[in-house]
C-alpha cells in the first residue's frame, strides 16, 4: 500500500451527464408535449455517440418523463387524470411528510432556510418576476424537504418532483396563480413556526388543494371535459 495515494476524483459518467441534461430541459418546459427526440440528433447536438443518449432517453421514459413513439421519444402530453394521479399521491404523503417537519422546525436555526426561501418568493412575487418565483418554490420546496426524517418518504416525493416542475411551468406565469401560491407557503410556513405538526399538515393539504384547482382551472380542464395539456 502507498501511504500518500488517495482515491482520485471519478468523472460523471457520460450517461448520467446526458441525462440529467435532459431532464432539466424536461422540467424547465424547454422540450415541449410531442417534440419527437431521436437518439442521432440529441447525440449530435450534445457531442456525444449514441449510447448514452440511449441509456439516458430509457431512464427517463422508465421515470414516466417521456413516451416512447417508434423510433423517438416524446414529452407526454399531461391530461386531467395525469394531473389527478399525481395529486393524489401528493394528498397522501406531503402533509405526513409536513407533519414530521413541524416536529423540528420551532427552532428558528433549523427553520432558516425555509423562511429564506419564503423571502425569496415574496420578492420575486413583487418584482413580478415568474422565473425568480419559480426557482424560489423549488428552494421552498428544497427546504422542507431537506428535513423530513425518512429518506424513502423523501425519495417518493422527489419522485415527482419533475412532473411537478412540468405543471409549475405551465401556471406560474400567471401573477394571480402566484398570489394563491405565495399565500399556501405563507400558512404552511406559519405551522412550522408554531412547531404544530396538525396544524402544517392541514395547511400543506389546503395548499395542494388550492394548487390543483388553479392550475386547472388555469389551463381550461373540468371534471367533464378531460383535455390534454400541451406546454406552449
Amino acid at each position: 500500500m502507498v501511504p500518500s495515494l488517495e482515491p482520485v476524483d471519478r468523472p460523471v459518467a457520460l450517461g448520467e451527464q446526458v441525462y440529467h441534461t435532459l431532464r432539466v430541459h424536461l422540467r424547465d418546459g424547454a422540450i415541449k408535449a410531442g417534440q419527437p427526440l431521436q437518439e442521432v440528433q440529441l447525440a449530435t447536438q450534445l457531442g456525444v455517440s449514441r449510447t448514452p443518449v440511449r441509456e439516458a432517453l430509457a431512464r427517463l421514459a422508465s421515470e414516466g418523463l417521456l413516451v416512447s413513439g417508434g423510433r423517438s421519444f416524446m414529452v407526454p402530453e399531461l391530461t386531467l387524470a395525469d394531473v389527478d394521479d399525481i395529486y393524489e399521491v401528493r394528498f397522501l404523503i406531503e402533509p405526513a411528510a409536513t407533519r414530521r417537519v413541524a416536529e423540528r422546525t420551532a427552532d428558528p436555526e433549523v427553520r432558516a432556510p425555509i423562511e429564506n426561501a419564503l423571502a425569496e418568493a415574496r420578492a420575486a412575487h413583487r418584482a413580478g418576476d415568474a422565473a425568480a418565483f419559480r426557482e424560489s418554490h423549488v428552494h421552498f420546496r428544497s427546504a422542507w424537504l431537506a428535513l423530513v426524517p425518512n429518506p424513502r418518504l423523501v425519495r417518493v416525493i422527489e419522485h415527482y418532483a419533475d412532473h411537478m416542475q412540468r405543471i409549475r411551468a405551465l401556471t406560474l406565469d400567471d401573477a394571480a396563480i402566484r398570489t394563491i401560491v405565495l399565500a399556501g407557503l405563507e400558512r404552511v410556513t406559519e405551522a412550522l413556526r408554531a412547531g404544530d405538526g396538525d396544524a402544517a399538515a392541514a395547511a400543506m393539504h389546503a395548499h395542494l388543494t388550492q394548487a390543483r384547482r388553479a392550475f386547472i382551472t388555469a389551463v381550461g380542464l373540468d371534471a367533464d371535459r378531460p383535455a390534454t395539456i400541451t406546454p406552449a
